[in-house]
């Protein structure tokens, strides 16, 4: 455990020069929604001394150094929409909220991108793609509320993943402030670069570890002018997974290709209060298809028929596209309000093993008599595994969650999967870091966390731990 100091009075002084006394909070129950995200496991909830909102780069430069000065650990935070406890204050110390940074600076239609602040929602950046003709393909499942700083801090997927990729394949550039107070931009508007080591990329996807987003310039994309969705409903899982691989195959090109089992169904359906095709007996993909011509759709929809029904599907859909879609983005916070004891896990494995491995999650989950509900991004291979509490004692519920997840690992690791295909580590999954990375690959990224911030002062705890004993810096998974 590292060694900090507490923000003193003297500190929160200087935090309020530095942003002014009503961008600076140190009241008890004005920190507490600062102290966690989505994760409702209380191991992984911890009070910040203080909360500042800075408003431009400079202020966040300025924190950032009066930090590494006193040795005070900063956690920055986006809209606290994260299931990895990556925004969690796992030592105290500062929360750097970059909410009121949530401008939309440029939106530049005829070259296609658009320069954001961090604090701007995600939706609202979808939306000004949109007015301008164009098409922002970064869509997490929590769109509505998740700022697009969190979004490349985390390398969030989502819906549209399997054909546009994650939130690190929608950005040319990035503003930062390094872990020692620095301001430089990483990338820049090209198409390709071999100028040096891709920095950008390294800091997108790295929670927080080494550096604060203070800007973004996104890439935009041409809208396509034909689109439709379609719900397949299969008997059970195996039979909806098994199809996956063959519509991509067969060139489908999906924008969206998503699974629902149907304990995720009813959950959503309870929880919206509305009720669905087959809710009683059916398991869903979600297709939706975009392209430029009518004919091309037409000729996508008889494929897409064809395939489902040779597989064994049920029914074939052309739903009440916002009402199912509503339902998938529901899963998360359906679970939560049924109980508040669960826990989201996102394990990622190879397409071709997708049936396979959702059969073994389930398996395991009954084995510890636990709940399983599961929905995925079928086409990338994400699996969004929900643990439910099932009968397990509350008082038990901290060391078998463990037990299960433990298993989890072990067979997704196993057929070439990782622990997570978009919520990240955080400091919920860092024990599992160090039991199931390859240690060469744990050092290297350990190394580069030591190299730029020295002090680790930003955001410690997340992904991996590096101690501070006697003065000196000790690497520890």
């Amino acid at each position: 455990m590292s060694k900090y100091n507490k923000c003193s009075n003297e500190i929160i002084a200087e935090l309020k020069a530095i942003v002014g006394e009503k961008s600076v909070i140190t009241d008890i129950d004005r920190l507490a929604p600062y102290s966690q995200d989505e994760v409702t496991d209380e191991r992984y909830h911890h009070m910040p001394e203080v909360v500042v909102f800075p408003e431009n780069r400079e202020q966040v430069a300025q924190i950032v150094k009066l930090a590494n000065r006193e040795i005070i650990p900063v956690t920055p935070r986006g809209a606290g929409t994260g299931l990895a406890a990556g925004a969690s204050p796992m030592y105290g110390g500062i929360v750097l909220s970059l909410e009121r940074m949530n401008h939309i600076l440029e939106v530049n239609a005829e070259h296609m991108y658009m320069v954001v602040e961090p604090g701007v929602k995600t939706q609202d950046v979808q939306k000004a793609a949109s007015d301008a003709g164009l098409l922002y393909a970064g869509d997490p499942s929590s769109g509505d509320n998740c700022l697009i700083g969190g979004n490349i801090a985390t390398n969030a997927g989502g819906n549209k993943a399997v054909k546009y990729g994650t939130t690190r394949h929608q950005v040319y550039s990035i503003e930062i402030v390094t872990p020692t107070g620095e301001i430089t931009e990483l990338g820049g508007l090209l198409n390709k670069s071999t100028s040096g080591y891709c920095l950008e990329q390294l800091i997108i996807g790295s929670e927080g570890t080494l550096g604060i987003i203070t800007k973004a310039t996104v890439k935009l994309i041409p809208l396509q002018k034909y689109k439709m969705d379609f719900l397949a409903v299969f008997p059970d899982a195996e039979t909806a997974i098994a199809t996956v691989y063959k519509l991509i195959k067969a060139g489908v090109d999906p924008t969206s290709l998503e699974y629902m089992d149907n304990e995720a169904i009813n959950v959503c359906a309870r929880y919206l209060k509305d009720s669905y095709p087959h809710q009683e007996d059916g398991n869903y993909l979600i297709i939706t298809v975009e392209t430029g011509t009518e004919d091309e759709l037409d000729d996508k929809a008889v494929r897409i028929d064809e395939i489902c029904n040779a597989n064994g599907a049920i029914a074939m859909l052309v739903p009440d596209s916002k009402k199912i879609w509503a339902a998938r983005r529901a899963f998360g916070d359906a679970n939560r309000e049924e109980c508040y004891i669960h826990s989201p896990e996102d394990m990622v494995v190879p397409v071709k093993h997708l049936p396979y491995a959702m059969k073994q999650f389930m398996q395991i989950c009954r084995n510890h008599q636990a709940l399983g509900r599961v929905v995925a991004h079928a086409g990338d291979g994400n699996i969004h595994l929900t643990i439910m509490q099932g009968t397990i004692a509350a008082e038990e519920w901290s060391a078998k969650i463990d037990e299960i997840v433990n298993d989890l690992l072990i067979f997704t690791y196993s057929i070439g999967g990782r622990m997570s295909g978009e919520h990240g580590i955080g400091s919920k999954r860092k024990k599992w870091m160090h039991k199931f990375t390859d240690p060469v690959q744990l050092r290297i990224m350990q190394s580069i966390k030591q190299a730029l911030d020295p002090n680790h002062i930003l955001n410690p705890g997340t992904i991996f731990e590096i101690d501070q004993q006697g003065g000196a810096m000790c690497l520890k998974g």
